[in-house]
């Protein structure tokens, strides 16, 4: 009797419970770092199969798996041993290695919900330049010469004229490798081969006259724009993925610079003077 009323007592069985719970949490979790008991959990293994599947694009065979395993393991041991021979410390590889952690772990702790439309659309007009599509624009072009003839250049073109008194850039071309003209070109790439200077002069240039010189990486030009159309910010809904890279970007910088802030303040950063002091 007096053993059923022990089994039957409530304290025993929380006691019971306890026991086997720490139990199953001793024999699942890994050992302290500081130890000498490398448990390998599924979570481990896991990880190690996600690797290999990442870099080769297929999942470990068995021998491969093995080997893996042998590899965690002796960088585990190895790590063991170096920090407690303190060969972690003052290693500026290290430091980096745990601020790199550290910054994610602050940048996933300050994760919020899939950006509305609202936001995403507040984003795209504060930063219109990143994702504006650029200026096309048709040209021809005439490559007069060295920017220092620029004057001489402007001298000459005013007092040139064709047969019918118009004015023929043709007559003061030089040499060059530069193409004629570009047709229905993105601005992005005309700078690439002419240069800031000469884009922003394409973009005040009148239409359909030959006007100049405009100044290049190369010299003077003539130019003659005949067809132009300007920058223009999309819609949503047409930069909608490049947009949510930026936000997303954007919010993980913000939150990582945040984390950091709430750190600094509570440390005091003191210069050790004695250095200059011994210098004296």
């Amino acid at each position: 009797m007096r053993l059923k009323r022990l089994l039957a007592e409530p304290m025993l069985h929380f006691l019971v419970i306890g026991i086997v719970l720490f139990a199953a949490y001793r024999w699942r979790s890994p050992a302290d770092s500081s130890g000498h008991r490398i448990v390998i959990t599924q979570g481990v293994v896991d990880d190690l199969v996600a690797q290999h599947l990442s870099v080769r694009g297929r999942k470990p065979s068995a021998v491969e798996l093995r080997n893996l395993v042998d590899g965690y393991v002796r960088d585990e041991i190895l790590y063991r041993e170096g920090a407690a021979l303190g060969l972690d410390r003052d290693d500026i590889v290290v430091k980096r290695r745990v601020r790199q952690k550290l910054e994610v772990m602050g940048e996933e702790a300050a994760s919020t919900a899939a950006p509305t439309d609202a936001e995403l659309s507040a984003y795209l007009r504060a930063n219109p330049e990143r994702f504006k599509a650029p200026a096309v624009v048709t040209f021809e072009q005439v490559f007069l010469g060295p920017w220092t003839t620029g004057q001489a250049i402007a001298r000459v073109a005013a007092t040139n004229t064709g047969p019918q008194g118009k004015f023929d850039p043709m007559t003061l071309a030089r040499p060059t490798l530069l193409p004629e003209g570009m047709a229905r070109t993105e601005s992005t790439i005309v700078e690439r081969s002419f240069g800031p200077k000469f884009v922003a002069a394409l973009e005040q240039a009148p239409m359909g006259e030959w006007t100049g010189p405009v100044e290049s990486e190369y010299g003077a030009h003539f130019v003659r724009v005949s067809e132009r159309t300007p920058a223009v910010l999309p819609q949503l809904a047409n930069v909608r993925d490049q947009v949510v890279r930026e936000w997303e970007s954007e919010r993980r910088t913000r939150a990582r610079d945040d984390s950091y802030e709430k750190m600094r303040r509570t440390y005091e950063v003191v210069f050790d003077d004695r250095r200059s002091q011994d210098q004296r």
